[in-house]
C-alpha cells in the first residue's frame, strides 16, 4: 500500500479476530468461521447493505486459505472475463473467484459460472446489496450458501474510528480527539467505507502540528457538499435511484422528492432521472392512468432543454404526479408471461387466416382465408382466434384493480366471454 491508499483500504482486516461487526458469521463457534478454520469454505452470497464488510470477509477468507484469489466487477466485467479466470483456475488448485455487485450480471454471466461452481473448480463469493432470491437466478443460487450480513451499529462504527486514529500509520500521527461522532456517523449512513474516507477528509484538512477535536460543526464544515456522498458511478447512485422509485411506487411523494433532492444535489443526470421517470409511468401505473406516461415523456422532453437548476422544479412536479397517481403493473406483468410463452413454446406458427398474402402464390396457400375484417362486424368486433393454436386461450393481460382498468376488463369481458377468464 501507498500513501495514496484509502483509509477504508489501508484498515481493512485480513483475520477474523480484527473484523468489526458480523459476529453472528464470524465470531467464536459461528458457521462461517467454522468453515474458514477447517478450510472448506462452500461458495457463497454475501448479502448486505454497502460497507458492512463483503468485500473484506472475501478477502479474509482467501488471506487465511492461502488460497489463488481473483476479483471481478460485475459493473465492468463480462462473460469473456468469467471464462478466461474459469480457464486459469483449471491450472491451479483452490481458487477463489470473487464478484462484487454480483445482482448486476444478467442471466448469461451467471450461467457462465455454473459449470465452474458444480465441479468445483472455483469457490465462487458474491457480494449484493440486493435481495439474491431476485436477482441471482435459482441455478446458481441453489450452489451457493447466502450468508446475510447485518448494518453495523453505532458501536460498530465508533469502534472503527478509535481503531483507525490508533493504528493507522498516517492517522497515528496526528493528535486527534473524537469530541463527537453523530455527523460522521450519519453523513456516512453506516456505509463503513464512507465512515472512514470522511474521517480521513477531515483530518486531512489540518496539519499533523495540529490538536484536533473532531465535532460534529467541524465534520459538517469539511464535508459541505460532499454530505450527500452520493457517487454517480457507485452503489448510492443505484441505491438512491432504487429508493426513489420505490417511493414513487409505494405513493409516497414526500420520499420521492427527498431521494429526488439526493439525486440532484449529487449532480445525477436530469436525463437519467427523466428516463427512469419514464420507465415507471408505463410499468408501475400503465393504463390505470394513461396520462403519467404523457407527463413523464414530456418531462424527458423539458428537462432535455432546459437542464439545472430549472429542471427540478420540473422533475418535482412529474414525481409527485407518479407517486400520487393509482398504480398498476398489469401491462409490465403481461408481457413478461408472454415472453415466458414465446420461451417455452417456442417460435410458433402464425395462424394462416392473420398472415399476410401478398402474392398469388401466398393466397394459394391459403394465407389470409377466412380472415374476418372486424370493422364489419358488430361493434367492430369479430372475436376470430389471433393467437397460435398451442396457446389459444391463454390469458397474458389481467386488468389491474383500478377505475380504468376495470372498464377495460368490462370491454373484455363483454367481447371474449367464451374465450378468456375475465
Amino acid at each position: 500500500m501507498t500513501l495514496n491508499t484509502p483509509l477504508a483500504e489501508r484498515l481493512r482486516p485480513t483475520n477474523l479476530d480484527n473484523l468489526i461487526g458480523q459476529q453472528h458469521l464470524t465470531g467464536d463457534g459461528s458457521i462461517l468461521r467454522q468453515a474458514i478454520e477447517k478450510g472448506t469454505i462452500p461458495s457463497m452470497i454475501l448479502w448486505g447493505p454497502p460497507g458492512v464488510g463483503k468485500t473484506t470477509i472475501a478477502n479474509i477468507i482467501a488471506h487465511s486459505l492461502q488460497a489463488p484469489f481473483y476479483t471481478l466487477s460485475a459493473i465492468s466485467s463480462g462473460v469473456k472475463d468469467v471464462r478466461d479466470i474459469i480457464e486459469k483456475a483449471k491450472t491451479e488448485e483452490g481458487v477463489i473467484l470473487f464478484i462484487d455487485e454480483i445482482h448486476r450480471f444478467n442471466k448469461g454471466q451467471q450461467d457462465a459460472l455454473l459449470g465452474a461452481v458444480e465441479k468445483g473448480i472455483i469457490t465462487l463469493i458474491g457480494a449484493t446489496t440486493e435481495n439474491p432470491s431476485f436477482e441471482v437466478n435459482s441455478a446458481l443460487l441453489s450452489r451457493c450458501q447466502v450468508y446475510v450480513l447485518k448494518p453495523l451499529d453505532q458501536a460498530d462504527l465508533k469502534k472503527l474510528l478509535h481503531q483507525a486514529i490508533t493504528y493507522d500509520e498516517i492517522l497515528k500521527r496526528y493528535s486527534i480527539e473524537l469530541a463527537e461522532y453523530e455527523a460522521l456517523i450519519n453523513i456516512s449512513g453506516g456505509d463503513a467505507r464512507k465512515l472512514l474516507n470522511l474521517l480521513e477528509l477531515v483530518v486531512s484538512s489540518f496539519s499533523q502540528s495540529e490538536k484536533l477535536i473532531i465535532t460534529d460543526e467541524l465534520v459538517f464544515t469539511c464535508a459541505q457538499k460532499r454530505i450527500a456522498l452520493y457517487d454517480k458511478q457507485g452503489e448510492q447512485h443505484y441505491d438512491i435511484i432504487s429508493a426513489f422509485i420505490k417511493s414513487m411506487r409505494g405513493s409516497d411523494p414526500n420520499a420521492a422528492v427527498y431521494w429526488l433532492a439526493r439525486m440532484i444535489e449529487g449532480g445525477e443526470d436530469v436525463t437519467f432521472i427523466a428516463r427512469r421517470m419514464l420507465i415507471f409511468a408505463s410499468e408501475d401505473i400503465g393504463n390505470a392512468n394513461p396520462n403519467a406516461l404523457l407527463l413523464a415523456n414530456s418531462t424527458f422532453d423539458a428537462v432535455n432543454k432546459i437542464g439545472y437548476p430549472e429542471s427540478r422544479i420540473i422533475l418535482s412536479q412529474c414525481a409527485v404526479y407518479l407517486a400520487t397517481s393509482v398504480k398498476s403493473n398489469a401491462s409490465y406483468m403481461a408481457i413478461e408471461k408472454a415472453l415466458q410463452v414465446v420461451k417455452h413454446q417456442g417460435d410458433l406458427p402464425v395462424p394462416l387466416h392473420i398472415r399476410n398474402a401478398p402474392t398469388k402464390l401466398m393466397k394459394n396457400l391459403d394465407y389470409g382465408k377466412n380472415y374476418q375484417y372486424d370493422h364489419h362486424s358488430d361493434l367492430n368486433f369479430s372475436g376470430q382466434e389471433f393467437l397460435p393454436d398451442e396457446i389459444k386461450n391463454t390469458t397474458l393481460y389481467e386488468p389491474g384493480k383500478n377505475l380504468r382498468e376495470e372498464e377495460i376488463r368490462k370491454f373484455l369481458k363483454e367481447r371474449w366471454k367464451d374465450k378468456y377468464n375475465y
